[in-house]
């Protein structure tokens, strides 16, 4: 199941071409549908949101989210920023364990005001907030990444390792 979620961002990733805010709504709904189409494997989610009156402090924080999330990855085998594409091959040892685990982190930057709840505590809020995301028009988005762990076939994310370098996420019941 997670290797399906994988080959999806993947292939979402890979059709990029651009950082413009028709980018941005094509990564937003493809990484929705995808979402959808396995949500059988949402099992823990975690939602904030950040309202800034500022412009330009939205970057600062919106890039300062997206580092620190990098920054949690063994490896980054595939990146694609402002339609520039990094491919490698997945270098680490695997030791046989099954792949458990995928976490998908989803930062978005709009104008306005967004009407979320304050939490994701079940599938159906999980639809919600998917759907609300999803309803974004392009002219609104400023921002969007897309952030996943493991990202490679053969990588694995441990249950242990989710727990530690995820603390937040909570199961949705």
């Amino acid at each position: 199941m997670v290797k399906s979620v994988q080959k999806d961002l993947n292939s979402i990733a890979e059709k990029v071409e651009g950082s413009n805010r028709w980018w941005y709504k094509f990564i937003l709904t493809e990484t929705m549908y995808s979402l959808r189409r396995h949500q059988h494997c949402c099992i823990s989610s975690c939602l904030s949101v950040v309202t800034t009156n500022i412009e330009g402090s939205w970057k600062e924080h919106f890039d300062r989210i997206s580092a620190e999330e990098r920054n949690k990855f063994d490896e980054e085998t595939l990146s694609n920023s402002n339609g520039v594409k990094q491919k490698k091959t997945y270098s680490m040892k695997t030791d046989g364990s099954r792949n458990e685990y995928i976490v998908v982190t989803i930062l978005v930057a709009a104008n306005g005001t967004v009407n979320l709840p304050a939490a994701i505590k079940s599938p159906a809020d999980l639809e919600a907030v998917v759907a609300r995301l999803n309803s974004t028009p392009a002219s609104e988005l400023r921002g969007v990444r897309v952030m996943w762990t493991p990202q490679d076939a053969d990588d694995v994310l441990s249950e242990d390792r989710m727990r530690k370098d995820y603390p937040y996420l909570k199961p949705l019941a």
